[in-house]
């Protein structure tokens, strides 16, 4: 069984886990990783795929899976929607959603849905921006919706619910009005609502040019008995109660653009802002602006991060959009190695997040390749690379009962036994 963190806590409180189930963008843990250690290691676009299926527009959200359904978030025309395809075959199962005519801004590599939805087992949340946050069953039959008012940022949105005990917590943003709300997830009452502060300094890469926001999701840890949401915003990592909504604690130290999850370890949170942006370390813990007391160290020279990362404690991994794979010491930021994805066309960017089954690591590329190296802090050692051929992706790796499943701009794949 995997070993859990001090930290990273007793997820089997805050989260159902099973093995076939990826519930979640990031997966069960909400971290990347899984329990699951028999994927497929070698794959192409003809060998080792159980189906694919086109998809009618393109889109960046992640599937998750629930027992033997899969669930989408896809633009169709002015529609966003959520799909619900089977398991066995990719056949949809049934696609339900609003119409949005209203005016919608995003940026042309970010298209419509890109947050993706997540589920209990009993019901599926998708936030759809402006057209607002909506819930079913898993069979398809509305439950509720609320509208949160306009969202509206030159990039768009990204951001994917968090479900935790009867609480669906949501980062609405990035937008000049961004606040984090909870709701009900049972009838969508608004439960408490938390304002997104300005960053306490506008320095660094984005804040000098007027770009703010947080694309990431936060998630739920334990910490000295306490759960905690935490989360990266402009500027800053804030733990909130997530019974309240309450900001416990906060460290300053990011620049103005938060797009990548936080890293919780051992006693040790990392996180990243992007725009190549600045990267901080922390202790957890305290009361109000831990900054002074708790920071361990701050890195002002990064590249463009926009994936999310994995870590086994001590370590972590980090990916970058140029596709260099970096390896940091978690406590002291110490950079331990850093090598590009070795690809057959040399096309290694990369938007997607890792995935760690065990001592091995999935990337993604933009390529359409899926690159499988050495969960290792001494040195880079790829495994496999696999060419699906397929156009653009920036989705991630959902993990599910031993198959992959990886979602293009044209099809949804499923790889494996």
């Amino acid at each position: 069984m995997r070993k859990l963190t001090p930290l990273a806590a007793s997820l089997a409180l805050v989260s159902s886990t099973f093995a076939a189930n990826w519930p979640s963008w990031r997966g069960p843990h909400a971290d990347g990783s899984t329990d699951e250690t028999h994927l497929p290691l070698h794959f192409n676009a003809s060998e080792g795929v159980q189906w694919k299926v086109p998809l009618p527009e393109r889109g960046n959200s992640t599937p998750i899976v629930w027992g033997d359904k899969i669930f989408l978030t896809q633009s169709l025309g002015p529609r966003r929607t959520v799909m619900c395809l089977s398991r066995k075959d990719g056949s949809t199962l049934w696609q339900a959603g609003p119409e949005w005519t209203a005016e919608d801004i995003t940026h042309q590599t970010n298209p419509y849905c890109s947050s993706s939805p997540v589920t209990d087992g009993e019901r599926v949340i998708a936030w759809f921006g402006s057209a607002g946050l909506w819930c079913w069953s898993l069979d398809g039959k509305e439950l509720w919706h609320i509208d949160l008012g306009p969202q509206h940022h030159i990039w768009g949105y990204a951001a994917s619910p968090v479900l935790h005990g009867d609480l669906c917590i949501l980062n609405f943003g990035p937008d000049e009005h961004s606040f984090l709300l909870a709701v009900n997830k049972n009838t969508g009452r608004p439960v408490w609502r938390f304002p997104v502060p300005p960053p306490a300094v506008s320095e660094g890469p984005g804040g000098q040019k007027g770009y703010v926001g947080s694309w990431n999701s936060g998630r739920i840890v334990s910490h000295t008995g306490r759960e905690e949401f935490i989360i990266a915003l402009p500027g800053a990592v804030f733990s909130l109660d997530p019974s309240s909504g309450k900001d416990l604690w906060h460290c300053n130290g990011l620049n103005a653009l938060a797009y990548c999850e936080p890293i919780v370890g051992e006693n040790v949170i990392a996180a990243f802002g992007g725009f190549s942006g600045f990267s901080i370390g922390l202790k957890p813990g305290g009361t109000g602006d831990i900054t002074a007391t708790h920071r361990l160290w701050q890195e002002r020279k990064n590249p463009q991060r926009i994936g999310s990362h994995v870590t086994d404690g001590t370590h972590a991994w980090l990916t970058s959009e140029p596709g260099v794979i970096q390896c940091i010491e978690l406590a002291s930021g110490k950079d331990l190695w850093r090598e590009r994805l070795q690809t057959p066309a040399g096309r290694a960017n990369s938007w997607s997040s890792l995935i760690r089954s065990a001592d091995h690591i999935y990337a993604v590329t933009q390529n359409c390749d899926v690159v499988v190296f050495k969960a290792s802090p001494e040195k880079y050692e790829q495994l496999a690379v696999n060419s699906m051929s397929d156009g653009l992706t920036n989705s991630s790796l959902a993990v599910s009962d031993g198959q992959l499943l990886l979602r293009t701009h044209k099809h949804l794949w499923c790889i494996g036994k």
